[in-house]
């Protein structure tokens, strides 16, 4: 039906359900990136090969991942990798390593082994950061290493995605001079985002303060966003690590709240046509593929994030009892693992779907149920006293 009608009153449709369903995800207290998903899944008859929606989309992922990387300056870089670069290796190998060794046993080729870990890697981080504020837990002691996780797969998660793009460009084979160019091509690009950065970036700031129209500003910062991510897909990498990398360069100026105002509206309007885009390409027509895979995958992943938290958070300097409840906390998987399943193709891309959407829900369950278990597991904590000495420390209250 959708099919026959004209792509204005198409587009309208799609911004009233997205619309909708925002509002509906707040009322509910549930993610609205599983909503999207879901709509792109009841639409998916309709929309396939929509080239508006899928326009649309890309350009709502570039802006999601180029305002990711204005948080990245390179001192700030330096000074989250001393202290979570352990836990954070340990994470790509539990989470990400094992569950590509797990497809792998299943008879999946490497690329789509490989894709599949890359899925059950990332912690989604719009859906943490919104139960940690939701449950009011943004004081706990646990919350600081849950965010340097977060932001450690946020750094990693553009790389996966510039060598899947790579690998998939090649055929999907595997041989170790196909991945060293990749990786050669991702440091090149890395280099020139730096040095644009020092140099031409610098003084950017200024150009800024001198654009008094806001229309000239957002059309500005738009295109340095997506030509950066369109030299990246001219390289064969992702025109994600492109635009996270075009952040980058503008995160060396002194103020970014400029640019974050100027480009959050359209990131806003555009982001969730990406996630019903995605949801567009599962179709569950011949039901849930490799379902024993799919129940290995879910099981290792919660296992996998529980163990990041137990055995992380030791090495953080966490209790044992903080540390669970922290592993307990990561579970969901969201809006990187769908930016990860987007370059799979048939099968895969509706396993990993529906995988994101079932780790998805299990992981808000598990960071609901999180502070109840962690009781069971190490009892209740000792009741504070009520008396009116001043605490000596602003974390004394947060340790349990």
């Amino acid at each position: 039906m959708l099919h026959d009608l004209p792509s204005l009153l198409v587009a309208g449709i799609i911004l009233l359900g997205i619309f909708y369903l925002g509002f509906l995800s707040i009322k509910i207290n549930f993610p609205s990136v599983i909503l999207y998903i879901v709509f792109g899944v009841l639409l998916a008859d309709f929309l396939t090969h929509n080239e508006l929606l899928h326009f649309a989309s890309e350009i709502g992922i570039v802006l999601l991942f180029f305002l990711l990387g204005l948080e990245f300056s390179l001192k700030r870089l330096g000074n989250i990798a001393k202290k979570i670069w352990p836990t954070g290796l340990l994470d790509v190998g539990l989470s990400m390593g094992v569950a590509t060794f797990i497809a792998l046993g299943f008879g999946m080729g490497f690329f789509e082994s490989f894709l599949v870990g890359g899925v059950a890697y990332a912690t989604s981080s719009s859906i943490t950061a919104k139960l940690l504020d939701d449950k009011n837990r943004m004081a706990n002691a646990e919350t600081e290493f849950m965010l340097a996780i977060l932001i450690f797969e946020d750094l990693v998660a553009p790389i996966i995605i510039a060598v899947l793009i790579g690998l998939q460009a090649g055929g999907g084979s595997f041989a170790a001079t196909d991945l060293m160019w990749i990786l050669l091509k991702v440091v090149g690009l890395i280099g020139l985002a730096i040095l644009l950065g020092k140099t031409v970036f610098k003084k950017f700031e200024k150009l800024l303060a001198k654009i008094e129209d806001e229309d000239f500003k957002i059309t500005l910062l738009v295109g340095i966003a997506i030509t950066f991510g369109g030299l990246a897909l001219l390289l064969g990498l992702s025109e994600v690590l492109g635009a996270f990398l075009a952040g980058m360069m503008l995160a060396e100026m002194g103020k970014i709240e400029r640019v974050e105002h100027a480009v959050v509206p359209v990131r806003n309007l555009l982001l969730p046509t990406f996630f019903l885009s995605f949801g567009t390409s599962i179709e569950l027509g011949e039901g849930f593929p490799m379902p024993l895979l799919l129940l290995a995958l879910l099981v290792w992943s919660m296992i996998a994030k529980i163990l990041v938290g137990v055995i992380g958070g030791r090495w953080y300097g966490l209790s044992k009892r903080v540390s669970l409840r922290a592993g307990l906390s990561l579970c969901a998987r969201g809006e990187f693992s769908v930016v990860i399943a987007n370059v799979a193709t048939g099968v895969t891309q509706i396993l990993s779907g529906i995988y994101i959407v079932a780790a998805a829900f299990l992981g808000m369950v598990l960071f609901e149920y999180a502070p109840k278990i962690t009781n069971k597991v190490y009892g209740k904590p000792p009741a504070k006293k009520t008396n009116l000495r001043v605490p000596t420390s602003p974390n004394e209250t947060n340790n349990n």
